[in-house]
């Protein structure tokens, strides 16, 4: 990988941590004007498919010959397959555990739970025999831990919802195997078309299990609602997930989850300019921890 692969593969998950940090403030938007989780979900990446699909990205991708193609070899039917699934069941499993959560806790709150995926993917990846175990990396890892711990505790006795905050953490989780499924076809895919197939699958997925569970509520949108809906698949779907497989192809998932250290940032400046939203101090320092640990395992990654 050469030095520019690298600096732009960062600017671009850093680009996707921001855009996905404004995710949460427009999911709480829409809810204050008609939207559910299953109207949210589902319009989300049916407008993010189109904006992909219509735009021609994707078509011109799929023409297009790069370092990130075979030469003139059309696309594998196992990777067209492979990335419908991968927003068909991973991506909106964890989107509709995401915005399940945000119904019942703290935007700011939420996004500390859910950045604990950089730590759970270093971890896994040790598993797996992608990285090196050594005792700085572990060490990391506990501190990661820790912070949790004191972002769950400091939120005092009744005021966290333990529903919201399992939610949050199996989001996590599962964006953790997300990432580590597509560090492989990230490869072989432009980002363009791993995206626009991404969020087909989670469209189609997402729609009928909505429109199943009568939770597709279009009619209860007010004109408000649907704006808010088309910033969040603009610019946390369509922008943020196009970023992020431009960089996950160039620095590869440990790198990727970590440089995504700004998504919690931007999510609480957000909620506090918004919502006026506050975390306790001992939430404050928890969430130091996660974002320092994070940041060390990105660098011994490196």
């Amino acid at each position: 990988m050469s030095r520019h692969d690298a600096d732009m593969g960062t600017v671009f998950c850093l680009g996707s941590g921001a855009a996905f940090g404004a995710m949460a403030v427009f999911g709480k938007l829409a809810y204050g004007e008609g939207a559910t989780v299953g109207t949210l979900l589902a319009v989300r990446f049916a407008l993010a498919a189109a904006l992909f699909w219509v735009a021609g990205a994707a078509a011109r991708a799929w023409r297009a010959r790069d370092a990130l193609d075979v030469p003139g070899a059309p696309l594998a039917t196992r990777d067209v397959v492979t990335a419908l699934g991968l927003g068909a069941f991973g991506y909106a499993l964890q989107a509709g555990c995401y915005f399940a959560a945000l119904e019942r806790i703290d935007a700011s709150l939420l996004s500390l739970l859910v950045y604990t995926f950089p730590a759970i993917v270093a971890a896994a990846a040790i598993a797996l025999g992608r990285e090196r175990v050594d005792s700085r990396r572990l060490g990391a890892l506990a501190v990661a831990s820790g912070g949790i711990a004191l972002v769950v505790a400091g939120a005092g006795a009744g005021a966290l919802d333990p529903v919201g905050a399992a939610l949050g953490m199996t989001a996590a989780v599962t964006y953790s195997a997300y990432i580590l499924v597509s560090d492989g076809i990230a490869k072989r895919l432009r980002p363009q078309v791993l995206a626009a197939l991404v969020c087909t699958g989670a469209a189609v997925a997402l729609t009928i299990g909505s429109a199943a569970l009568g939770d597709l509520r279009l009619g209860a949108l007010t004109a408000a609602g649907w704006g808010w809906l088309a910033a969040l698949a603009a610019i946390s779907t369509v922008g943020a997930i196009g970023l992020f497989f431009a960089g996950l192809a160039r620095v590869g998932p440990t790198t990727a989850s970590i440089l995504a250290t700004v998504e919690p940032l931007v999510t609480v400046l957000l909620a506090f300019l918004v919502f006026s939203e506050t975390l306790t101090g001992v939430q404050i320092g928890g969430g130091a921890l996660v974002l320092a640990a994070a940041v060390t395992t990105g660098r011994m990654a490196a």
